[in-house]
């Protein structure tokens, strides 16, 4: 028998326990490996397992905040990107694991290294990058699509960050190159003026993006054809049924929403902004939040001295993230305890180079801008 159909039988092994004996088989795996493991739980991972976390942020931050702790295995519970930036900013020593290789990212999967240097040549062919173009990748990209950035005094921004690097990259470039996500792209270039008729929108599938040289040369941004598959489900509907139905809510949104959704609502920003927001708004307000369930869910609970909704009335829910189930990490963990390390994402030499260039510009930048 292969190794790969080892793997999925003792995998299958943890799909018949119950609930409680994989909590308590995690537990007893992370009593026994000590400091040697820190586990990461992202905001939009599922309650069975952010229970289990020591650390719970944003992408970004959370890979950040292990590359600080002296573990030797980070076991990543989020999606592939996010893994692979853990793996681009941990230590040498650091080894990153990721409970399930198919816990994708469909906005990440939307733009492939091959097609973004496709459409860079596209650009250079009819004159373009004659002027200063700046690649701009969203966190929610492919090592390989930051280490193009790297490469070509391009940067990667969060949704926290966008807006101030937005600011800078306006101001030395002719134009900026925005992928994946066409929506953060659109509302964070709005904020700055640019009409949307200087917006251009580049579709990988079409010849120069389905736009003629003119729009291309014209264009302050352009944007990739992008999206995130939760926060794209929020409608203009949504927003008049909730104002409608409830008197006095107030409307707070992530930007990855469409530009109607955003322009509609009363407040948009990140993770991090929505959940100070909630956090810092009197007792008895009425909050109605555009962004992943899971989350929206636990602010409920954590503030039930005020009235947080889910915007939409179906459920949103980041589908691939919720692949990270107990069953997955505690194969992952009694794993280590043999000594055997699955699932280990590892970043190739020269791409983590070239993509940590483009982190490490991003934190300089930032950090230039506040002071």
């Amino acid at each position: 028998m292969s190794k790969v159909l080892e793997t999925t039988q003792i995998l299958e092994d943890y799909l018949v326990m119950s609930y409680e004996e994989l909590h308590e088989r995690i537990e007893l795996a992370r009593e026994e490996l000590g400091k040697r493991i820190v586990i990461l739980g992202h905001h939009y991972q599922r309650d069975d397992v952010i229970r289990h976390a020591d650390l719970t942020g944003d992408s970004y931050q959370l890979s950040v905040m292990a590359s600080q702790t002296e573990a030797e295995y980070i076991v990543f519970c989020g999606v592939h990107f996010m893994a692979e930036s853990a793996d681009i900013l941990g230590k040498d020593s650091q080894r990153v694991i990721l409970p399930d290789l198919g816990a994708g990212c469909s906005m990440a999967d939307m733009a492939t290294i091959d097609q973004v240097e496709d459409a860079w040549e596209q650009l250079r062919e009819i004159g373009v990058l004659k002027s200063k173009v700046a690649p701009i990748t969203y966190m929610n990209s492919s090592a390989a699509i930051k280490a193009f950035c790297g490469r070509n005094e391009g940067v990667v921004c969060t949704s926290s960050n966008a807006v101030p690097l937005f600011d800078i990259y306006l101001k030395e470039f002719d134009k900026m190159f925005f992928f994946p996500d066409q929506h953060l792209g659109r509302n964070t270039g709005a904020k700055f003026g640019i009409p949307l008729d200087k917006m251009a929108l580049w579709n990988p599938h079409e010849e120069l993006g389905g736009n003629t040289e003119e729009e291309l040369h014209e264009a302050k941004l352009i944007l990739w054809r992008g999206h995130c598959s939760v926060h794209g489900r929020f409608k203009p509907w949504h927003v008049d049924k909730i104002r409608a139905d409830i008197p006095g809510v107030q409307v707070l949104v992530h930007p990855e929403c469409t530009r109607e959704v955003v322009e509609m609502s009363d407040l948009n920003g990140s993770t991090s902004f929505i959940i100070k927001t909630v956090e810092n708004a009197p007792s008895g307000s009425k909050w109605a939040i555009g962004t992943e369930v899971n989350l929206v869910n636990r602010l409920q609970q954590r503030f039930p001295d005020k009235e947080v909704l889910l915007l939409a009335p179906d459920l949103c829910m980041c589908a691939t993230m919720y692949r990270i189930a107990p069953q997955n990490l505690a194969w992952a963990m009694e794993n280590l305890l043999d000594g055997t390390v699955v699932n280990e994402i590892v970043v190739e030499a020269e791409t983590k180079h070239f993509a940590g260039i483009a982190l490490e510009r991003m934190i300089n930048l930032t950090e230039a801008k506040k002071n």
